[in-house]
This record gives structure tokens, C-alpha cells and sequence, in this order.
């Protein structure tokens, strides 16, 4: 990763709470997603996932196999003494290109736009590779550019889906009804299937 965006650069964003990302909740189109989830056993991964509300939300709903992951151990801290109850083992402190599993399904929720663009290739890798056989991978993308410099990094529906067509069967990738107030109209909720 650009030294740049390293371990301690989001860690000082989080010990200056320069957060801009954070919702202080679990994304509505995710919290919606894993509603109508009925398999409780999946394996789900959720990375650069920071304060990880969306993962908390599923845990207490009874999905007992989420992972989370981020490259800043304060966040990971953060969270293990708010929800003392979820195993510390499936807590990584470690960066996304080093991690080694296999996932039903994989959240995406701000990560992606934090990746130099240029390590967007090296993403869809990864994900293809952590995902088992059939295994989703599904989130939010922001769907315009932004005016400075990021993270967070922006992008179109057509330069996402050159990305992802070579390696993933496009479910759906379509603008998000129910993003909240301040993203109205500025994301795309996608959901891609590993091919076979």
C-alpha cells in the first residue's frame, strides 16, 4: 500500500476523530441487505471496517461468523470494548493484501474508496480470491468523482464495471434508494457473484 495510507496515517485519523465516513451507525442499504438474510452461518468478512457498525449489527442479530478487518489496531480496540462478547479471534488487525480465508460473503462499505485507485485491480483480486466459490461480495460504492484530492476516492458505474466483469457476475449495480439523507443520490449498491 502507498506509504501515504498506511497504518499510521489512519490511526492518527482516528485518534483526531477526523472521520468524515463514519456514520456512527450500520449503513441502511447493508442493515437492509443482511435483514433478509435467513442463512445464519455465514462466513462474512468485513474489511477496512473501522468502527465495523455494520459488523456489530450482524452479530447481534445472530450471524456469529463475522470477520473484521483494518489495518489500525484503534478501531479493532475500540470495538472489542463495546462489544466484549465477540470473539477476539475473528478481529484482524492486519492490511487487506496480506489476509488469507475464504468468505461467503464479503461488505463493502467504504473501503474500496479509500484504496489508491491505482490498487483497484489488486482489490478485485483479492476479493476473488477470498471469496469461496459462489461467494458474494456486496456494498457501497460512491458513483461520482470527487472535486479534491481523496480518500475517498470516487468513480463511475462504467469504470467500476470494468473492474469487476472479468472477475465477478454483475447482480446488481444500480443507484441506491436508500443511502442516507447526506449520500442521497451519490451511490451505487452493488452485488457481485464470484464466477464459477
Amino acid at each position: 500500500m502507498k506509504s501515504e495510507l498506511n497504518e499510521s496515517y489512519w490511526t492518527s485519523r482516528y485518534e483526531t476523530n477526523e472521520i468524515g465516513w463514519d456514520i456512527g451507525k450500520a449503513a441502511p442499504p447493508i442493515q437492509q441487505y443482511l435483514d433478509q438474510i435467513t442463512r445464519k452461518d455465514l462466513k462474512i468478512l468485513i474489511p477496512g471496517a473501522g468502527n465495523a457498525y455494520e459488523a456489530a449489527y450482524a452479530f447481534q442479530n445472530g450471524f456469529e461468523y463475522v470477520h473484521v478487518l483494518d489495518i489500525s489496531a484503534f478501531p479493532l480496540k475500540q470495538f472489542k470494548e463495546k462489544y466484549p462478547q465477540f470473539p477476539s479471534e475473528h478481529l484482524h488487525h492486519e492490511d487487506f493484501f496480506n489476509h488469507a480465508s475464504s468468505y461467503d460473503l464479503i461488505l463493502e462499505q467504504t473501503f474500496f474508496c479509500a484504496l489508491p485507485i491505482d490498487l483497484r485491480p489488486a482489490y478485485v483480486q483479492k476479493m476473488k480470491k477470498l471469496l469461496k466459490e459462489g461467494g458474494k461480495l456486496v456494498g457501497l460504492l460512491f458513483s461520482h468523482h470527487f472535486p479534491k484530492v481523496g480518500p475517498p476516492f470516487g468513480g463511475t458505474k462504467a469504470e467500476y464495471l470494468a473492474y469487476f466483469e472479468p472477475h465477478f457476475e454483475v447482480v446488481l449495480m444500480e443507484p441506491c434508494y436508500n443511502s442516507i439523507p447526506p449520500r442521497m443520490g451519490e451511490e451505487l449498491f452493488f452485488m457481485l457473484k464470484k464466477k464459477q
